[in-house]
């Protein structure tokens, strides 16, 4: 097997693609030849040594990723040899083959293709956990989503239209709003070139959206919880521009409106049932056609090197795949 390997998390140009031994899954765990992996945001701070997680090192980066089983170990009867599945494992997804836990893996059923398998896990299981669990959305109510154009923006569009809400897409170009606009959001703001909280106010008629989604943080969160309706809920989902915000408490309590965190990782592992639920019924909706993935390109494994530099461009509108 082939695999990029970080030895030393001082960024990406110390990633070196090496040939490894092809590992042989123990108790618990699968063989994947990986087909697809699709770069997220904590791909790069990982190997920046920046993420919450760190692995032991060396380890592979690319925590998402689909493929067909070649080999499964003592214990694992739900899954089997030639099975398509996704996982999302944290590491392993930047090569050609990887031991994934057995539990971690998605079915996939037929008619699922990997590309858009391995850029679905992350994406849908966040916004979902976020929108329906966390802020109780409703049909009829407006979504303000945030960086709309990104991986996590595109999905929780798709998840609030599938709710019956009302969306407003914010994103930095015009180009990153018609993609936006083509997926189903009601409205677009650029904020780039318009005043965030004019433009709120004039698409809402003064009233605020009742749930805003944000992933990105820095700049734009004070000036849009201070926009939000009244019992309205700020879902904090992450930090993609850096900086993070310090909202003053006063408008939480002006607005009586909620702060609400969102970590899908942990609400994972704290609530296996309801998560696997969950990844039930985002299947069930793909397959219904209500979600698909927004694919901005296709890459060869090799050009990673190159899909994180176009990541870093933040030109990207929804999610990289890497391909073998």
């Amino acid at each position: 097997m082939h695999a990029w390997l970080c030895e030393n998390p001082v960024g990406v140009e110390a990633l070196t693609w090496k040939e490894l031994p092809t590992p042989q899954p123990k108790a618990g765990e699968v063989l994947i030849q990986i087909q697809a992996a699709s770069l997220n945001f904590p791909d790069l701070l990982i190997v920046q040594n920046k993420y919450q997680m760190k692995p032991e090192l060396p380890f592979v980066p690319g925590s998402e990723y689909a493929g067909v089983i070649e080999a499964v170990g003592e214990g694992v009867t739900h899954l089997k040899v030639g099975q398509s599945v996704a996982c999302l494992s944290g590491t392993g997804g930047f090569g050609t083959h990887t031991l994934a836990p057995a539990k971690l893996c998605m079915p996939l059923p037929a008619g699922f293709p990997a590309v858009d398998a391995a850029a679905f896990i992350m994406i849908y299981a966040t916004s979902h956990h976020a929108l329906i669990d966390r802020a109780q959305l409703k049909a009829g109510e407006t979504v303000l989503v945030l960086g709309a154009a990104g991986g996590v923006g595109t999905s929780a569009i798709q998840i609030a239209k599938a709710a019956g809400a009302r969306v407003i897409a914010a994103a930095s170009t015009d180009e990153k709003c018609a993609l936006c606009a083509s997926i189903g959001a009601d409205a677009t703001i650029n904020y780039s070139r318009e005043n965030l909280r004019d433009a709120i106010k004039a698409l809402t008629e003064g009233k605020g959206p009742d749930v805003i989604y944000d992933p990105v943080g820095g700049d734009f969160a004070e000036p849009a919880f201070r926009s939000i309706a009244w019992r309205g809920r700020y879902l904090v989902v992450g930090f993609a521009s850096g900086p993070i915000p310090a909202l003053p408490f006063n408008l939480a309590l002006l607005k009586g409106a909620s702060i609400v965190g969102v970590f899908w990782g942990d609400f994972s592992r704290r609530e296996p049932q309801a998560n696997a639920a969950m990844m039930a019924e985002l299947a069930q909706w793909y397959g219904q056609g209500k979600i698909k993935p927004v694919i901005d390109s296709t890459m060869p494994m090799q050009d990673l090197k190159a899909a994180y530099a176009h990541m870093g461009s933040r030109s990207v509108k929804g999610k990289l795949v890497m391909v073998n």
